[in-house]
């Protein structure tokens, strides 16, 4: 497998992946083919076209589909329970209430991305969106309006957090990479992500919502008018409780396992161990349905709670297979080699290192789909060239690390689980997806790229 990728050709490798994308395109957009079957067919033609052998094509389709399902179906498991049991019951609409009482009606959007934007400093996008999605669709009910215009900033919040600011995956191994300073860069990034989000996902969200009116009515949240509370709505109290609890124990892990990095703590001790086994994702999200079902046992039966957490999974069965079939193809383009071959030939065009940078994490991004691979694997290319240059400051580590966050952000396609979650939660088509997910991180990368650029000048 390691020949085959060395030896192939780039300019093929690069023909193969332009094909695939709009094979897939032409597929689910123009010949209406349900959006997992195409990706399982363009993913096995996509194999074969690159040269992967037959007798590792199964494997490297069933280790992809495996791995994004293993990260992406629990939390959407646990989280679409949680958010039936806060809708139905008015939890939710308490929180709503609340909210828009403190922004006022026509700062609810607004209100739902600083939310957001707190709740995805130390929350995985995936989480974070599931977390905010009973929030989302209470305001909008409340107000009949276009899920959109609520949805779209809470989704870039998330974004431009997951993929700029420390502690995430993605910029702290790129730090690592690259020797930057993380809480340099964790100011940095801050700096950069709060205009980024405003300009490109807020005031953009604000506009597209209005443009494209979703049926959202028979999607995750919908349910019986029938089956809904006739008691008192829960305090507001509680709700918040549980809709922090889970930020709370992600946020003690991801403390912990900066502390421990640092040197500052010892990983052996029974109770930081145990800190971090509570702040795993899965573990906080099951820990908060736990305490929703208890919590909720005073107003409904057992079998009540138990009907409401059946009902929450069917229509996300489509969410996690698609989610997981983008996830498959994903990791045939990596396995082909043809985001190596893009980095390589983008290295040596002779541009500004953070253009560069910006450059090859886009076409990475766009290859491959995951922005935690573009972002390492971007960063990793680049490390031999940034370490070499001493003239480079703290900020400037930084503003490179931010660089490479932003080409991984752009171009959310097909192969991104992140554009099927985004797209099936939200009952959107894949052409609406496009014309509306797709574009919105293409601005939030393009806009966090100028703003890093100017400040590279600057500063």
């Amino acid at each position: 497998m390691s020949e085959i990728v060395t030896t192939a050709n780039t300019s093929y490798l690069l023909l193969v992946a332009a094909s695939a994308i709009v094979c897939l395109l032409v597929l689910i957009v123009k010949l209406k083919l349900h959006a997992f079957i195409a990706l399982i067919l363009v993913s096995v033609l996509t194999a074969f076209a690159a040269g992967i052998p037959s007798n590792e094509l199964i494997p490297t389709m069933t280790k992809s589909f495996g791995s994004t399902l293993a990260a992406v179906a629990l939390l959407v498991g646990l989280g679409a329970m949680i958010a039936k049991i806060l809708e139905v019951s008015g939890g939710a609409q308490v929180l709503a209430d609340t909210l828009i009482s403190k922004f006022g009606t026509e700062k609810a959007p607004l209100a739902l991305g600083i939310s957001a934007l707190i709740f995805g400093f130390p929350i995985f996008f995936d989480a974070g969106l599931i977390v905010m999605l009973p929030i989302i669709f209470s305001v909008a009910k409340r107000f009949n309006g276009p899920i959109l215009i609520y949805a779209l900033p809470v989704a870039g919040a998330l974004a431009v957090m997951h993929a700029f600011v420390p502690p995430h995956p993605g910029p702290v191994v790129a730090a690592g990479f690259l020797n930057a300073d993380i809480s340099v860069l964790l100011l940095v990034g801050l700096f950069v992500a709060l205009p980024t989000w405003y300009l490109g996902a807020y005031i953009f969200g604000i506009y597209v919502g209005k443009k494209y009116s979703i049926d959202w009515q028979n999607t995750l949240l919908a349910h019986d008018p029938s089956t809904k509370a006739k008691q008192t709505p829960p305090k507001f109290s509680n709700v918040l409780l549980i809709l922090l609890l889970p930020v709370v124990l992600i946020a003690f892990n991801t403390v912990c396992s900066t502390l421990i990095a640092a040197q500052v703590i010892q990983s052996d001790s029974t109770f930081i161990a145990f800190i971090q086994f509570i702040g795993n994702t899965p573990i906080a999200l099951l820990t908060t349905l736990l305490l929703c079902l208890i919590m909720f046992s005073q107003r409904y039966s057992m079998q009540a709670l138990q009907d409401l957490c059946e009902s929450s999974l069917k229509p996300i069965c489509s969410v996690i297979l698609i989610t997981g079939a983008g996830g498959m193809f994903g990791g045939v383009l990596r396995a082909s080699g043809i985001g190596d071959a893009l980095a390589n030939s983008l290295q040596t065009m002779g541009l500004p290192i953070i253009v560069v940078a910006f450059v090859i994490a886009s076409c990475i991004r766009v290859a491959q789909g995951s922005a935690t691979v573009a972002l390492t694997t971007t960063a990793a290319l680049l490390s031999p060239v940034v370490i070499s240059d001493s003239s480079l400051t703290s900020i400037d580590l930084s503003l490179i690390v931010i660089a490479i966050a932003c080409g991984a952000t752009v171009l959310s396609h097909f192969n991104d689980s992140g554009f099927w979650l985004v797209s099936r939660l939200f009952n959107m088509d894949e052409k609406t997806t496009l014309k509306t997910w797709t574009v919105m991180v293409t601005l939030l990368g393009l806009i966090g790229f100028v703003l890093s650029a100017l400040l590279s000048v600057i500063l």
